[in-house]
């Protein structure tokens, strides 16, 4: 019987997870690795080269080894190209619900990126943001206020958070806001980060409508805090690989649900 191969999402998650542990560790043996994961030589070898090619971890005979100076950034880079394709059809369904003269609130999360890049688009916009790469990519738009909650800066994140991050949330408004997660668990959202689970629920009260905008590869994971669950907010976008219980549990937290067909090119934007 021949094994099924699995999705381009599980192997994304696996190189995730290769990954975190050779930050984490320093320097790994190869063997070590494959023993780990549970994947033959040649499998291990794949993902390692891709990982390689990408500048994440530096490979070297029998071992691999993580960039001691930028392992952080090695980090924030993979979640920024991770699952690609489906942000970037998720970013364009979220943009439909954006409107000209509206103020909207995007947090960090590399899966609004494609949104961001998409409300350069939308005339007479004010965006409100704790990220600084959100801040770049609108900046030279001429159409777009962009509006910087600054606080503590989290080179891992590339974002600003904390006390002073939630004090200014709490003195705007906007008309929508726009988060994503780190990990979902039967509805439950979580954040391996206590700063950034308390920035998510301020988000909250900062806008008259909430949208969570989340990846499949997200679903059935857990972090260190959590900080509500579905239900606390009005949409939820996601893609048709997100498993059926994940989808029941918002259905009967009364959230609305879209659902996006995954398409494997990923549709294309500039601003």
């Amino acid at each position: 019987m021949s094994k099924t191969r699995p999705s381009d999402a599980a192997v994304e998650h696996r190189r995730q997870e290769i990954l975190d542990h050779v930050i984490a560790t320093g320097e790994v043996r190869i063997d070590d690795l494959t023993a780990r994961f549970g994947v033959s030589l040649m499998t291990m070898h794949r993902d390692l080269d891709d990982l390689a090619e990408r500048r994440l971890l530096r490979k070297l005979r029998g071992k691999v080894e993580a960039y001691p100076a930028t392992t952080m950034e090695s980090a924030a880079r993979f979640r920024d190209t991770f699952n690609q394709a489906t942000k970037d059809t998720l970013g364009e369904a979220a943009a439909a619900h954006v409107h000209s003269g509206q103020t909207v609130f995007v947090d960090d999360s590399t899966t609004l990126f494609p949104l961001v890049r998409r409300l350069g688009r939308i005339e007479d916009l004010t965006v409100i943001t704790n990220s600084l790469e959100a801040a770049r990519i609108l900046g030279p738009v001429k159409s777009v206020e962009v509006v910087l909650a600054g606080g503590r800066y989290h080179h891992e994140y590339d974002s600003c958070a904390g006390p002073d991050v939630l004090a200014f949330l709490d003195r705007t408004h906007a008309d929508i806001a726009f988060v994503s997660v780190a990990a979902v668990a039967v509805g439950r959202l979580f954040h391996p980060v206590q700063d950034y689970a308390a920035l998510k629920q301020a988000a909250l009260r900062t806008a008259s409508h909430n949208v969570l905008v989340v990846d499949n590869s997200k679903f059935g994971r857990t972090a260190t805090f959590a900080h509500g669950d579905i239900g606390d907010y009005d949409l939820l976008i996601t893609d048709d690989l997100t498993p059926t219980e994940e989808i029941e549990a918002a259905l009967n937290a009364g959230t609305a649900i879209e659902q996006v067909e995954c398409d494997p090119e990923g549709p294309e934007y500039e601003i």
